[in-house]
């Protein structure tokens, strides 16, 4: 008889020497919740158990998260390559080496006699990773630069996919997806609580909550189903710190993030009979505030806060390149992927970023509310 999903998933994980965790490149707080859970449940497996995400750390709001930090922005010895030579015939005199460009030279001189091209053989060792568990990805381009530097690696090692979005590429060799979860961490609750209930402690719950509490806005959103106040409540009585999670998620900034969302605030624009809001921040902005991209989520749901009858927002801003993107975010029945499409939307029906091909923030954001605002008005 075929195995269920979490009888599979627990299979694999135990069969793994040496899992890795992979979230995307601009990973939100549910993806790394969800990694800091399936990270607890390896260690209770005694599974030595790696994070890595190209965009880098987690988000300073998990901060009172205990795993928040450990997070690896690259992969390095990922694999090693031996090169083995015989010396039966001709003994080692000198050995050197030389970097020229992209080219490694090795020099070794013999005491005595000559090597042939047989006498050399070069092996290539396994990967140090067995097993990929990737969370929140709808595809491999998502894990950005990783994906780029290491595609072997990739195509190599067995993937699980967990994801709760509709567009997810199921490009795992397990697909865990489940769209009818309003975050990842609702899927892996899931699967834990199939394996054995008694796997979710406090520390355990407060991670799958907080990705929750995340997705939902602190249960606010219209994506809230029965279900998911259930896991909730569950979650609760297994010790999660909700109090401490809203705290962090929703009533701490930073001043530089406060400072950001002062400039936003200042250049607000919106059409109220769309529900629609939006504001531009400049380079010149994020240097002035000292801070970097990471903020538009909390500037976003800022936003969305101080517009409550908003269903759309936007953010239009400069890149360290200067080049222009937007950050837009949909709620139902507006999908962030349709409304940005024109400009290579890339993320979720919910938040998505923007490509837009002008030499300017003003050029950008002319070309693009006009879009958007002729896609709210079409869709009414």
């Amino acid at each position: 008889m075929s195995l269920k999903q979490h009888e599979q998933f627990l299979q694999t994980l135990e069969q793994s020497k040496r899992p890795l965790i992979v979230l995307p490149e601009k990973a939100n707080e549910d993806d790394f919740a969800s990694a800091f859970g399936v990270a607890g449940l390896l260690s209770k497996l005694n599974k030595p158990v790696d994070i890595a995400s190209a965009g880098g750390a987690s988000p300073q709001s998990l901060n009172f998260l205990k795993s928040a930090q450990k997070i690896k922005g690259d992969l390095p010895n990922i694999r090693k390559m031996t090169l083995t030579l015989k010396t039966q015939t001709a003994k080692v005199d000198e050995l050197s080496y030389r970097v020229e460009g992209d080219t490694l030279q090795i020099n070794i001189v013999p005491k005595t006699g000559a090597w042939t091209a047989e006498d050399v053989k070069i092996v290539t060792d396994s990967y140090k990773y067995d097993l990929i568990i990737s969370i929140g990805a709808k595809e491999l381009e998502h894990f950005g630069k990783l994906h780029e530097l290491y595609a072997d690696f990739f195509f190599s090692v067995p993937i699980i996919n967990i994801d709760h979005t509709t567009d997810n590429e199921f490009f795992g060799q397990m697909n865990l997806v489940d769209i009818n979860a309003v975050s990842s961490s609702e899927v892996i609750h899931g699967l834990f609580k199939e394996i054995d209930p008694g796997l979710i402690d406090e520390e355990i719950a407060t991670y799958f909550l907080t990705g929750i509490i995340y997705k939902t806005k602190s249960f606010r959103n219209e994506n809230v189903t029965p279900q998911t106040l259930k896991v909730a409540g569950e979650l609760i009585a297994r010790g999660a710190r909700r109090d401490e999670i809203v705290k962090n998620l929703y009533k701490t900034r930073t001043v530089e993030t406060l400072r950001l969302w002062g400039r936003a605030l200042a250049r607000l624009k919106s059409d109220d009979s769309l529900g629609f809001v939006w504001t531009l921040l400049s380079r010149q902005d994020f240097i002035n505030a000292g801070a970097d991209e990471t903020a538009l989520e909390n500037v976003i749901e800022e936003l969305m806060m101080t517009s409550p009858d908003a269903n759309v927002a936007a953010v239009f801003y400069e890149e360290k390149n200067n080049n222009v993107r937007a950050f837009l975010h949909a709620s139902r029945p507006y999908d962030a992927l349709l409304l940005g499409a024109p400009f290579s939307a890339s993320g979720t029906r919910e938040r998505a970023f923007l490509n837009l091909k002008e030499d300017s923030l003003v050029k950008a954001e002319k070309r693009a509310i006009t879009h958007i605002k002729t896609q709210l008005k079409e869709s009414r």
